[in-house]
């Protein structure tokens, strides 16, 4: 497909995904969108994925790779903002340059990174403050994501700490900001530059620069990306090749503007009286997605079937995930992994049961961690503008045969 057409396309399905909703009513919430093609065009070092545009890269997973607690690279959602991302990076000249309210400027390069730091490995799930945008009636603003706009994997590098070290801290210093490769083709756009405070700041942030035992997918912020586990993907920038040091927080579009949530207990508002005052989003709040079966399969009649999802939080540990085979009025536990993937990994499940009626049955997930906080229905989800944080019970339709 010519790179036209192909954006065409995807203009196209954007449009349509945004037209269906006119007809709902204004500020409610539902099930996110989940059935969307998968393009016929695979990018670089992935298998075909559902397409939202190719400039800037915007790549959905589907919804099967969420039987399994890992997500393969070639699977692995991708999310830029900007349409200007370099097509080459030379690995042997690569630095990333920390400065600021440091004693001792730094251009480290990968090999140094490889080799004069202490190597640690976190497994962490990355979503997108807006998956499942798709959920929000109006529409909110930004790409409609179905649920695939998230993915756990095992992330290598060294703690962003242990840099901070090397470069010693000046007793001022409070922020750090990092600045990767995304970077704006128009001169007004902003560049995308995110900070977090000193006291945010753990032995599980790290550097990365290997998913899977791999180096990083191009798309996936190759050679280096800052992984924060437990915070949404908007704060862990690709491409990273800048941190810098300084004392106060300095206004910035992409934590200042965008990525902000209504400052309320709901972290909700209408579209006819929006919010007056907002908050960043940070940490993900507690989600179960069901892997298999997908929407609209169908299973045979008395036969064994086992649902297979994950659920995950910001680290605070999955407790139970709970299934419903009548629409909500029951839930029965499933079973959960050892959890040796540690707190911020995704936490597997499953559940078997014999299908006994025919037709459409629906099957519900619904996961609670450790400090009790649980999923709500989708509808009680409260509509924010920017479509961040839904986190509704996930509740697919299939068929007995």
């Amino acid at each position: 497909m010519e790179r036209r057409s192909f954006i065409k396309t995807a203009l196209s399905a954007a449009g349509a995904a945004a037209l269906g909703s006119t007809g709902l009513n204004a500020g409610t919430t539902r099930q996110p969108i989940d059935n969307r093609e998968i393009s016929e065009v695979a990018f670089p070092e992935k298998r075909p994925m559902i397409t939202y545009s190719d400039r800037p890269p915007l790549l959905e997973s589907t919804r099967d790779v969420f039987a399994y607690p890992i997500t393969p690279n070639d699977q692995f959602f991708v999310r830029w903002h900007m349409p200007d991302i370099p097509t080459k990076i030379d690995p042997k000249n690569y630095t990333i340059h920390i400065n600021g309210l440091v004693n001792k400027e730094l251009h480290i390069t990968l090999d140094e990174l490889k080799n004069n730091f202490e190597q640690v490995e976190v497994t962490a799930v990355l979503q997108c403050g807006g998956n499942s945008r798709s959920a929000f009636q109006p529409t909110a603003g930004g790409i409609q994501w179905g649920s695939g706009a998230m993915g756990c994997a095992k992330w290598k590098g060294v703690r962003l700490s242990d840099l901070l070290d090397r470069a010693g801290l000046k007793k001022e210093a409070a922020w750090i900001g990092f600045n990767g490769q995304d970077n704006a083709a128009y001169y007004k756009t902003p560049n995308f530059v995110r900070e977090l405070h000193l006291d945010e700041l753990d032995d599980h942030v790290i550097v990365a620069y290997e998913m899977n035992g791999e180096d990083l997918p191009y798309l996936n912020g190759y050679p280096v990306r800052l992984v924060i586990p437990g915070y949404y993907s908007d704060s862990w920038v690709k491409m990273l090749s800048n941190i810098t040091v300084t004392d106060k927080y300095k206004s910035l579009f992409f934590m200042d503007v965008a990525y902000r949530v209504p400052d309320n207990e709901c972290e909700c508002e209408t579209p006819e009286n929006r919010a007056k005052t907002t908050k960043p989003i940070t940490k993900m709040n507690v989600k179960s997605v069901i892997g298999y079966p997908s929407n609209n399969s169908k299973l045979n009649h008395d036969s064994q079937v086992v649902i297979r999802g994950v659920a995950f939080d910001s680290g605070h540990g999955i407790r139970e995930v709970l299934i419903s085979l009548d629409e909500g009025k029951t839930w029965e536990n499933a079973i959960l992994d050892d959890g040796g993937q540690g707190r911020y990994g995704f936490r597997s499940f499953r559940f078997g049961f014999k299908p006994t009626k025919y037709g459409k049955m629906t099957i519900m997930s619904k996961a609670i961690n450790n400090i009790g906080h649980e999923q709500p229905f989708a509808k009680d989800i409260k509509w924010n503008h920017g479509g961040y944080k839904y986190n509704g019970i996930d509740e697919i339709t299939v068929e007995v045969v």
